[in-house]
């Protein structure tokens, strides 16, 4: 099927002895999407390391330098997160930029959880639920349910029962970024769009010889027979090599190359697998897409830009990405 939706996802990276300008060159980027016609543009959120912390906060300032293309988070971890605080932060983003937020969540305990605990909750850690119910707090409240028992006037204030503000097209918008056969099942029940990406869990009974794309392929059928008409995205690290200079393909390839051992089983005791880079002219590309089982079965997709290049690395690759990779894939940019 021809591509619908091209986006594009970034970690935001920045020299923490100076923040300020890693974080302008991500709106820049995102800017620059914009420009190019891309369909969306998303953050990655990263905790105590050096790329985004807060990308609700990095997309409301997106959102007052862009007025078309979409904005997502892929994805927050809701370990960190207080749903109903969430659920304001992500309702008055996406008020600010009139109904454009693609908020992608995941659960599950904190990356380091035994170091962080501490910090993070001292009082309750041992209470806090890092279950799919955490999602389902955060769903009542985007959608509007009762976050208290208490509404009406109290002196010259007015209290409402639910989260404000309100925005009723959100519930609509927010993806889980699963990458197990039980994620996927777990979205379609409970009526959310569903992100896939370069990694994908080795379910039990799994494959002598894991295969990504047919692992890939199989969440996405099994999330679609649940949720028909749910959107699904998928994130493969995707390089274009058009219009590189010869310095910037060596660097890409060398890349590429660096992160190719981990492709070839299963990654610790979750049993992930990570799907290879893709590296090569758009024509190239596009052939080993429209082969890929996993690609077959969506018709949008947020590519991931590689972490550590350079801004000029990423003016090049967003510029064959809209103006080559996506033509070749049957995308249309947006007006």
């Amino acid at each position: 099927m021809p591509l619908r939706k091209l986006g594009f996802l970034t970690i935001g990276l920045f020299d923490p002895a100076d923040p300020g300008p890693g974080h302008e060159t991500t709106l820049q980027i995102i800017e620059l999407g914009e420009r190019l016609g891309f369909d969306s543009a998303w953050v990655r959120h990263r905790h105590l390391q050096f790329g985004i912390s807060s990308p609700v906060a990095v997309l409301a300032a997106a959102s007052q330098r862009t007025s078309r293309i979409e904005l997502g988070t892929a994805v927050i971890p809701l370990g960190w997160e207080n749903p109903l605080r969430l659920a304001e932060d992500l309702a008055t983003v996406d008020v600010l930029s009139g109904g454009r937020l693609n908020p992608g969540i995941s659960v599950g305990p904190p990356l380091h959880w035994d170091d962080v605990r501490g910090a993070l909750y001292p009082d309750t850690a041992d209470a806090e639920d890092f279950s799919y119910a955490r999602v389902e707090r955060l769903l009542r409240f985007v959608r509007g349910q009762h976050a208290t028992l208490f509404r009406g006037r109290e002196g010259i204030e007015e209290w409402s029962d639910r989260v404000e503000p309100h925005s009723p097209g959100l519930a609509d918008r927010l993806w889980y970024g699963g990458a197990s056969r039980r994620s996927a099942e777990w979205a379609g029940d409970h009526g959310m769009n569903f992100l896939t990406s370069s990694v994908v869990k080795i379910d039990a009974g799994g494959f002598q010889r894991p295969d990504f794309a047919r692992i890939q392929a199989e969440q996405i059928t099994a999330y679609r027979e649940r949720h028909p008409h749910g959107r699904v995205s998928q994130g493969l690290v995707v390089i274009p090599t058009d219009s590189a200079s010869p310095d910037q393909r060596r660097r890409y390839q060398e890349y590429v190359e660096a992160r190719l051992p981990r492709t070839r089983e299963p990654q610790g005791s979750a049993q992930l697998l990570f799907s290879p880079d893709l590296i090569g002219t758009s024509d190239q590309l596009a052939e080993q897409l429209h082969a890929h089982a996993g690609y077959q079965l969506v018709d949008e997709v947020a590519f991931a830009l590689p972490f550590s290049f350079e801004p000029d690395d990423y003016l090049q690759l967003l510029t064959d990405l809209a103006e080559r990779l996506g033509p070749a894939l049957g995308w249309s940019r947006a007006d």
